[in-house]
């Protein structure tokens, strides 16, 4: 499905009925990733949920943006066109700081938030590199030349993460309009405000990841009062690949607090 704001069409899917969720991915994949990761976790979870393209990724375009915060403007008209209610928002590293955006500048538009490694205006103090796991027979289910940008996101390397990758991330990859893209981070800074967002929130973080680290994360608490907080051991920056298991979890739990909000 398609929707077209201003100059710009924001490509995305939908599945399942009920309170809206949205979901924003990172940089340089597609809606893809989180389709593919989310969708096992939130199939019973009595909402509709909404992947999209965020602006120069995937099918979705970025004509007259030059700035995250007008990504931030135009998320939240996405937001109010398509989902014409409040909605649960998560985002995922770049998308996490999108999401955090339109909480700060249109909270109206939510009732909750969930915030998985998320990227922050700019990059604390990060653990030192950690492989988990190295199963070299994971090279295996990926093309040569996505070696690199597996092992770089990955600390978990099994055949399985392998597969995740090649049919969630990889796919995205080739589509980024990197010219496009360099332009809207240009002016990279989003205007937070002053204030905090008091609705159910949830923060994830990767106890090994070495792209965002999690010290930035647990500095949220004084922004988001009302947050549940995980550092997660077991897994890096691809934490909803690799540990599954407790972001089910901890994202059913957000979504029953924010339906409970709700009442």
């Amino acid at each position: 499905m398609e929707c077209r704001i201003n100059d710009v069409v924001i490509n995305y899917v939908e599945h399942g009925d009920g309170m809206p969720l949205v979901a924003l991915h990172g940089v340089g994949v597609d809606h893809r990733e989180l389709e593919g990761s989310l969708e096992p976790m939130l199939a019973d979870s009595g909402c509709r949920r909404i992947y999209l393209d965020l602006p120069a990724m995937g099918h979705s375009t970025a004509e007259g943006l030059s700035s995250n915060n007008d990504v931030v403007a135009l998320l939240a008209e996405f937001i109010a066109r398509t989902a014409r209610e409040p909605v649960l928002l998560l985002g995922h590293s770049y998308g996490a700081y999108l999401a955090r955006g339109v909480a700060a500048q249109r909270p109206e538009l939510l009732r909750g938030l969930a915030l998985i490694c998320p990227l922050a205006e700019s990059t604390g103090q990060l653990p030192p590199p950690e492989v988990l796991v190295q199963d070299d027979a994971a090279y295996d289910e990926i093309d040569s030349g996505l070696h690199a940008t597996f092992d770089e996101y990955f600390v978990v390397r099994t055949p399985e993460m392998a597969r995740r990758f090649r049919d969630f991330a990889a796919p995205g990859i080739p589509l980024v309009d990197y010219p496009a893209l360099t332009e809207i981070f240009t002016d990279w800074p989003i205007d937070m405000g002053r204030h905090t967002f008091s609705r159910p929130t949830l923060v994830a973080a990767g106890l090994h990841d070495t792209t965002v680290g999690f010290d930035d994360a647990v500095r949220l608490l004084d922004v988001y009062p009302r947050t549940t907080l995980a550092v997660v051991d077991g897994g890096g920056h691809a934490l909803l690949h690799e540990r599954p298991d407790v972001l089910g979890g901890l994202i059913n739990g957000w979504i029953e607090r924010a339906r409970t909000a709700v009442r």
